[in-house]
């Protein structure tokens, strides 16, 4: 039911992974190298990709490099806000790919990017518009984040919390949909984009929102989705008839399946972005999700690369401007 799998999330975001505990990322660099030699091991085709970073620090994907990590690992992947939380502009998408492509020739993709309608609705849309204009045929892999609102009542995972001001509430108006479930203007924006733009979409352990997400994606022409199986959850009651529901749901896509998440009680500090202890538990995760869920046999060349891989234009296709019902 998997296409790829992302060796964690953010790992240079300190609301994914603490620098205190591991201020060179060498148990980071260790843990991703293990896990992805778990998932090559259980199935060789499956694509490998180093969790998205953010910010883009080509720095801190020169140093995975010097780890070897990026030898384990068929791609790299990228998050970018640049309307929400990054000190650049949006017209430098392009300079930041390229100060990624100097230090790597693995397949990049961008696996996360926003726009909030904390400010107002009408930004998302031109955002997404100007987005689109900017990566299309400049990267392997593009994921819109993401299709729903974060629901007021839940927290956001982060470290900031309210200390940066707006910075966290802008977390809670990602959505194409409202919380509530009824578009925004940018959704039929989105629409005109797929299958070439895919979306990220975070699935909390048994989300009420599953089924009504699949139905969203069918009708906007998704092919692409990027979610997370959390290694944390694993340890609930219950945790694999969750992933199954979730997975199945989701096998009309091509999924590329986040693994993170540090359960407390195996980290080195009680906190989901603590190194684990024994990292080679977080490797027999990975295995065991890969073994469940990955499709058994496709070439690796044709996995986890968009039609416009080669970064040539994409010919002109057809897209609704309204969802498909």
């Amino acid at each position: 039911m998997i296409e790829a799998a992302m060796i964690w999330n953010e790992p240079n975001n300190k609301s994914h992974w603490d620098p205190e505990i591991d201020p060179d990322w060498s148990r980071f660099a260790h843990m991703a190298k293990l896990a992805a030699d778990a998932i090559r091991d259980v199935n060789p085709s499956l694509t490998r990709v180093l969790g998205g970073i953010s910010p883009i620090d080509p720095d801190f994907l020169a140093l995975m490099k010097s780890y070897g990590v990026l030898d384990h690992v068929d791609a790299v992947a990228a998050h970018g806000f640049p309307l929400d939380w990054n000190l650049w502009q949006i017209h430098e998408w392009p300079q930041k790919i390229e100060e990624l492509r100097a230090v790597t020739d693995l397949p990049i993709w961008v696996s996360e990017v926003g726009v909030s309608t904390f400010g107002a609705e009408e930004v998302q849309l031109w955002g997404l518009r100007r987005t689109a204009e900017l990566l299309k045929g400049r990267v392997e892999r593009i994921q819109w984040y993401s299709l729903y609102d974060l629901p007021r009542a839940w927290p956001a995972t982060t470290r900031h919390k309210e200390a940066e001001g707006s910075s966290y509430y802008r977390h809670f108006y990602m959505g194409l949909l409202r919380e509530d479930g009824s578009p925004k203007p940018a959704l039929e924006e989105f629409a005109k984009h797929t299958p070439d733009i895919g979306l990220m979409q975070w699935f909390h352990f048994e989300d009420h929102r599953l089924f009504d997400a699949v139905k969203w994606m069918k009708r906007l022409g998704v092919t692409y989705l990027r979610t997370g199986l959390s290694w944390a959850d694993r340890f609930r009651p219950d945790a694999l008839a969750w992933f199954d529901r979730q997975m199945e749901a989701l096998e009309d896509f091509n999924v590329t399946v986040t693994f993170c998440f540090t359960p407390q009680h195996r980290g080195i500090a009680p906190h989901h972005t603590s190194a684990p202890m024994v990292p080679e538990e977080f490797a027999a995760f990975c295995a065991e999700m890969t073994s469940r869920y990955a499709r058994p046999s496709k070439s690796l060349d044709l996995i986890g690369r968009s039609p416009h891989s080669s970064g040539q234009p994409m010919r002109p296709m057809s897209f609704p401007t309204q969802p498909r019902e």
